[in-house]
């Protein structure tokens, strides 16, 4: 799934005019009255919609900005985005829309307002990958991440003109950064606005470039962040670094770091979400007549009661011994699958014990059902539901 901010074609750290701004230039662009039925406009349309809704909600976008597409449960709107349908996208853009000047503006008859040259650049943001531990999800934890970003260029100050030396006003463009081009249809009257060839869109033009960084304005440096993880993260799941990315091209700002996160497997352990599965083998004796073992859990251990008559493939449950949940709340459960142990080879005794028992013990009733005759992940199903 696309990031919002990509998507609306904003910057991390926009205003909510900003983004709306963003969201109408795209809806009109899109809009499938525009656009003779285009299923590629409508997916568009759909497209920016969705983000609009999350990006204008300030707790949808604080949880957006710290945990990314889960933040949000999937979806912004209705019943969620599984459920967001393109009529979905047509009641919010019709709900917003006389905001934005008014249906004429739809069908081109006042075109677009003329834009500033847009000078310096907010800079690109960057993504560093961070690898964790269950016992780092476990407690959080701070990590120092080593990044390769741009920084102001050191001889030319980030003006990228030789000797720091001012731009002057691009004579194609006017300073304005874009050239428009109007014409008429049936629809009425509709003005396209393209970037400068001249200057970039930058709305001014450098005469003689930086000989250091070629006009950039920018050097690649390493440098050293750190970020605070909080307990309970998953993979995939990302922190936003503000002001900490790429600087923009002559003296823009500096755009985030974005710090994906991705948690190392632990061969003792599956997860599903807080909770923690864990196998474990115990022998014959054990099943049958139960005791107390010791289990592995994150960052120790814990004793586990095993009852009398314990079946193969049961699920005992340790409250409260997984992994805290993301957003509070506590901690999930560990899981432990019992599995009895068959040796392969037996010692002389143990065979005569085992032959001994066999012609006195009881025998299973024939119609029982087995209680590993279920699937696994249904017993953990019932197991983590209770």
């Amino acid at each position: 799934m696309r990031d919002y901010y990509e998507i609306l074609g904003v910057a991390r750290d926009a205003d909510a005019d900003t983004i709306k701004k963003a969201y109408r230039k795209l809806a009109l662009q899109y809009h499938p009255d525009r656009n003779n039925g285009s299923k590629e406009a409508e997916e568009k349309f759909k497209e920016a919609t969705e983000a609009y809704e999350v990006l204008r909600d300030p707790e949808k976008r604080a949880a957006y900005d710290r945990f990314g597409h889960a933040g949000v449960k999937g979806g912004a709107a209705g019943p969620g985005f599984g459920g967001f349908d393109f009529a979905d996208a047509l009641e919010i853009f019709m709900r917003d829309f006389g905001g934005f000047g008014g249906l004429e503006e739809l069908f081109g008859s006042r075109g677009s307002g003329r834009r500033g040259g847009r000078g310096s650049r907010k800079g690109a943001d960057a993504q560093v990958r961070v690898p964790l531990t269950l016992e780092e999800v476990a407690s959080g934890t701070r990590k120092s991440i080593r990044i390769q970003v741009l920084d102001p260029c050191g001889s030319c100050g980030g003006s990228g003109a030789e000797g720091g030396a001012a731009a002057v006003v691009c004579p194609t463009c006017g300073g304005a950064g874009e050239v428009r081009r109007v014409q008429r249809s049936f629809l009425g009257q509709l003005v396209s606005v393209t970037p400068c060839p001249n200057c970039g869109g930058d709305g001014r033009y450098i005469e003689k470039t930086c000989g250091t960084c070629g006009g950039e304005g920018l050097e690649r440096r390493e440098r050293v962040l750190e970020v605070e993880v909080p307990p309970g993260v998953s993979t995939g799941d990302y922190i936003t670094l503000r002001g900490q990315g790429h600087s923009g091209a002559r003296g823009g700002p500096k755009g985030d770091v974005i710090v994906v996160i991705e948690v190392e497997e632990d061969p003792r352990f599956v997860r599903e979400g807080a909770n923690l599965i864990h196998e474990l083998p115990i022998t014959y004796t054990q099943a049958v007549l139960g005791g107390e073992v010791e289990v592995p859990t994150v960052g120790g251990t814990a004793r586990l009661k095993i009852p009398a008559g314990t079946q193969s493939g049961r699920l005992l449950r340790l409250r409260e011994r997984g992994l805290p949940h993301l957003h509070g709340g506590g901690r999930g459960d560990m899981i432990v699958r019992v599995v009895v142990w068959v040796p392969t080879s037996l010692k002389p005794e143990e065979e005569a014990l085992l032959r001994e028992l066999a012609r006195v013990e009881s025998r299973p009733p024939k119609a029982a059902k087995r209680e590993e005759d279920r699937s696994f992940w249904s017993k953990v199903r019932e197991a983590i539901t209770g």
